[in-house]
C-alpha cells in the first residue's frame, strides 16, 4: 500500500511514524520517503494506519495514492499562510521593541507584555500545541519540546523579548527549511516532466489521442516534431533526430529511421514518425525511471541510519546536560551566579541542541546525489547503493553488450568437407531460427533465408554450448567448440582468434561462420579512467574462446580475463573473486543480458546496461546505465564520492558548531539570540550544501 502524508516535513517525525507503525501486528516493509512524503507499507488496514499516524502527529493528512502522479503537491496556500503569520509576528515584535527602546512604555507595562505575549503565541502556538500533545503521548524529547521549554523558561525569568525572538527565528528557520525540502521535491517532479501525457494512436486510418497506459503492444502511433515518444517501439515510417537527454543525459541527438528502436520519454526533434509499439507503458524505460525515482531514497545509507539512531539519544542527553547546568552549579557554588543566570545558560543549550540540521540535510544530500546521477543517465536504486559505489575497488564485466556493442556482423563463411557457403549459411539459419541472440540474428540477416517453423522439429538448446535441431532428414548442430566435443564430431578448428559458430550436419563437420562484435568507442577510455580513479582490478568474464577473449582484454587493458564460461560458471567465478578480495573493498559486476541477472544479484553492486539490456538484468541491478556507455560508471562513482563528501561535511559541521555553542552557552558567552541564529544557520547552511549536487 502507498500512502501520501501531507504536511510531513520533518525526518524526525517520519522516524517516529515508522516506530509507531512497527508496533502494529503483521506490519512489514515500512518505508517513508521524507522528500516525497510517501509511506510504503505491506499492510491492508488503512484505517488502523491512519489512526496510528494521528497518534504521532494529527496535523498530517493521510491519503491513499494509486500512482506516481500523487507526488505533486499544491503548497502555495500553506506557504502564503506561513508568510502572513511571520509578517504579523514581526509587526507585533517590532512594535514592542520600538516602544521599549523609545521608552514610550515602561519595561513592565501591560502594553509591552501584551505585545510580546501576542507575538509569542502567534509564532509559537503550533509548537506549544505539538509539545503538549506529545507529552500526553509520552513522547517529549523532540524539537517542539526543546523550543517550548526554552521559551517558557525565558518568559519565567522575564526575558520576554528573547523568548519571542527564539520562537520567531525558529519559525523562520523551519519555514526556510520547508522551502528547501519542497525545492528538493520539485526536483523529483522535474523527472515527471518527461513522462508523456498522451499518445496519438492510429486506428483505422484515424489519429486518436489516448493515454499511453491504454495502448497495447503492436499498436501504431504517430509522433509529431516536438512531441515526446510515449512508448517504446520500432520506427516503421519516417526519419528524424531524437533528443535523448531527458532519458539518458546525452546531449547529441540520435538519428532514427525505419527499423530503429526508440524509447519512451525521448523527444522527436525534426520529422513525423510512425512507430509500432513493442512494450506496454508500464514496462517502458520512462516508467521504470519514475518508479526508481519514487523509491530511491527509501533505501537508506549507513550515515542516515546512524543519524536516526543518534537523534534518539542525542536530544535526551542534551536535556539532561541542560538540567544539570541549570541546577547543579548554583548548589555547588552558591555565590558565583544566580539561579536565573544558570537557567538562562541551560535554555541557550536547549535552543542550540535541536538536531534538525542533521536529520533533514543528510537525506537531502543523498537525494541530491541520486538526482545528479539521474540527470547523467545513471539510475541509482537507493542511497545505500550510492554509498557503496564509493567503496568499489574491483569491477567485473560481462563482454557482449557491455564492453562490446552486442551487435554482431558476419565477417567470413568458411565451409569445409565439401559443403558450400550457401549450404553452411542455410544450415546455420535453420539451427538459429528460434534464437534472438545477437549472433543468431547476424547469421539470419546474412543468409537472407526465411525458415518456416514446419521445417524444424526436436529443437534443443544446450546452454553454454549451442543448439541441435532436426529438419527433414538432417540433424544440424550449431554452436561453439564445446558442442562439437559433446556430440563427438570430428573437427580440426578448435582454437580461433575470433568469435565463430561451428556447424555440423548429420554428425559431419560442415565448417564455421566468423562473427565480429565491435568494441564500444568509450570502453578502452572507461577502463583507463576507472584505473586512474582508484579501481584496483578490472576483470572480464565471457563465454568466448580464449584467443578471442584475450584480444578484447588487451584492447581495453583489462587486468584479467576468464574465457569459455557457461552462464552458471560466471556466478562461481564471481564468488571466487569475492572470497579473494573480501578485505579489499566492494566488487561491482557490469552486465546487460538475462544470463547476467544472477551475477548482478550476487555482486556487492550490480550495474546494468539499461538502454538495450534485458528486463531481468535491469531488475536485478542496483545501478542502471541508461546510455549503455561504460564511461558512465566513472561518473556514477564520482557522484557517489561527492555525495558522501557533502554528507560528512554536514555531519562534522553541524556537530562541531553545536559543540562549540554548547560550550559557549555553558560558559555564559552565548546568548539565546546567538544560539537560535547558530541553530537555524547551521540547518540552512547544511541544507544549502546538500542541494549543491542537485543544482549541478
Amino acid at each position: 500500500m502507498e500512502i501520501k502524508l501531507k504536511n510531513l516535513d520533518c525526518a524526525a517525525c517520519a522516524h517516529k511514524i515508522e516506530t509507531r507503525l512497527n508496533k502494529i501486528d503483521n506490519v512489514r516493509n515500512i518505508s517513508i520517503n521524507t522528500l516525497t512524503s510517501v509511506l510504503k507499507i505491506d499492510y491492508d488496514d488503512f484505517d488502523r494506519i491512519k489512526a496510528a499516524i494521528a497518534e504521532v502527529d494529527d496535523n498530517i493528512v493521510v491519503e491513499r495514492i494509486a500512482s506516481f502522479k500523487s507526488l505533486k503537491d499544491d503548497d502555495d496556500e500553506k506557504v502564503r499562510n506561513e508568510i502572513i503569520r511571520i509578517v504579523l509576528v514581526l509587526i507585533l515584535f517590532g512594535c514592542a521593541i520600538l516602544f521599549e527602546s523609545l521608552r514610550i512604555f515602561d519595561a513592565g507595562s501591560l502594553v509591552l507584555i501584551f505585545l510580546f505575549i501576542s507575538a509569542y503565541l502567534v509564532s509559537g502556538w503550533t509548537v506549544l500545541l505539538k509539545a503538549i500533545k506529545n507529552i500526553f503521548r509520552g513522547k517529549i524529547f523532540d524539537e517542539n519540546f526543546l523550543m517550548a521549554i526554552a521559551t517558557i523558561g525565558a518568559i519565567a525569568i522575564n526575558e520576554l523579548n528573547e523568548a519571542v525572538a527564539v520562537m520567531l527565528f525558529y519559525n523562520i528557520g523551519e519555514f526556510l527549511q520547508g522551502l528547501s525540502v519542497r525545492r528538493s521535491r520539485n526536483s523529483i517532479k522535474s523527472l515527471l516532466e518527461f513522462k508523456p501525457d498522451s499518445a496519438n494512436q492510429l486506428i483505422n486510418g484515424e489519429v486518436i489521442k489516448v493515454s499511453p497506459e491504454a495502448i497495447t503492444i503492436g499498436s501504431e502511433i504517430i509522433v509529431k516534431p516536438g512531441e515526446k515518444i510515449p512508448l517504446d517501439g520500432t520506427v516503421t515510417e519516417g526519419e528524424s533526430y531524437l533528443d535523448t537527454m531527458p532519458l539518458t543525459g546525452e546531449s547529441i541527438p540520435k538519428f532514427v529511421k525505419p527499423g530503429s528502436t526508440v524509447l519512451a520519454g525521448t523527444i522527436n526533434k525534426s520529422s513525423l514518425l510512425k512507430i509500432k509499439t513493442i512494450k506496454l507503458f508500464s514496462d517502458t524505460s520512462v516508467a521504470k525511471i519514475l518508479h526508481l525515482a519514487e523509491n530511491a531514497v527509501s533505501k537508506k545509507a549507513e550515515p542516515e541510519k546512524f543519524i536516526s539512531k543518534f537523534a534518539r539519544y542525542y536530544t535526551p542527553a542534551v536535556v539532561a546536560i541542560a538540567t544539570l547546568i541549570a541546577f547543579l552549579p548554583p548548589l555547588l557554588y552558591p555565590f558565583s551566579e544566580t539561579y536565573s543566570e544558570w537557567i538562562y545558560r541551560a535554555l541557550v543549550i536547549l535552543v542550540i541542541s535541536c538536531p534538525c540540521a542533521l536529520v533533514i540535510s543528510i537525506p537531502l544530500g543523498y537525494f541530491g546525489g541520486i538526482g545528479a546521477a539521474s540527470r547523467r543517465g545513471i539510475l541509482v536504486k537507493g542511497s545505500n547503493y550510492l554509498d557503496a559505489l564509493t567503496e568499489v575497488k574491483t569491477i567485473v564485466y560481462d563482454k557482449t553488450g557491455t564492453i562490446t556493442k552486442g551487435r554482431f556482423d558476419v565477417t567470413s563463411v568458411k565451409p569445409l568437407n565439401g559443403f558450400s557457403e550457401n549450404e553452411l549459411l542455410r544450415y546455420a539459419s535453420i539451427a538459429e531460427s528460434n534464437s534472438n541472440h545477437p549472433i543468431a540474428v547476424a547469421i539470419k540477416d546474412k543468409s537472407g533465408i526465411t525458415i518456416q517453423n514446419s521445417d524444424i522439429k526436436n529443437y534443443e538448446e544446450v546452454p553454454g554450448h549451442g543448439v541441435k535441431v532436426e529438419s527433414g532428414d538432417k540433424i544440424i548442430v550449431a554452436g561453439n567448440d564445446r558442442i562439437l566435443h559433446k556430440e563427438s564430431i570430428e573437427h580440426d578448428k578448435c582454437e580461433l582468434s575470433e568469435t565463430v559458430v561451428h556447424i555440423a550436419m548429420n554428425n559431419k563437420y560442415a565448417g564455421f561462420i566468423s562473427v565480429s562484435d565491435e568494441i564500444k568507442p568509450d570502453s578502452a577510455d572507461a577502463f583507463k579512467q576507472l584505473k586512474e580513479a582508484g579501481i584496483h582490478e578490472q576483470i572480464i568474464l565471457t563465454g568466448d574462446n580464449e584467443k578471442s577473449a584475450n584480444l578484447i582484454a588487451s584492447n581495453v587493458s583489462a587486468d584479467k580475463v576468464y574465457s569459455g564460461l557457461m552462464p552458471e560458471e560466471k556466478v562461481s567465478h564471481l564468488e571466487k573473486i569475492i572470497s579473494e578480495k573480501k578485505h579489499s573493498g566492494k566488487i561491482a559486476f557490469v552486465g546487460d543480458g538475462i544470463n547476467d541477472a544472477p551475477v548482478l544479484s550476487r555482486a556487492d553492486i550490480g550495474i546494468a546496461m539499461g538502454a538495450y539490456g534485458s528486463d531481468a538484468a535491469i531488475e536485478a541491478a542496483d545501478v542502471v546505465i541508461m546510455t549503455d556507455s561504460l564511461s558512465k560508471i566513472g561518473e556514477a562513482i564520482d557522484v557517489a564520492k561527492q555525495t558522501r563528501k557533502i554528507v560528512w561535511q554536514n555531519i562534522f559541521f553541524a556537530m562541531g558548531v553545536k559543540a562549540i555553542f554548547i560550550a559557549m552557552g555553558s560558559a555564559g558567552i552565548a546568548s539565546m539570540w546567538e544560539a537560535v541564529f547558530a541553530d537555524m544557520g547551521v540547518a540552512l547552511l547544511a541544507i544549502i550544501n546538500s542541494t549543491r549536487l542537485m543544482r549541478k
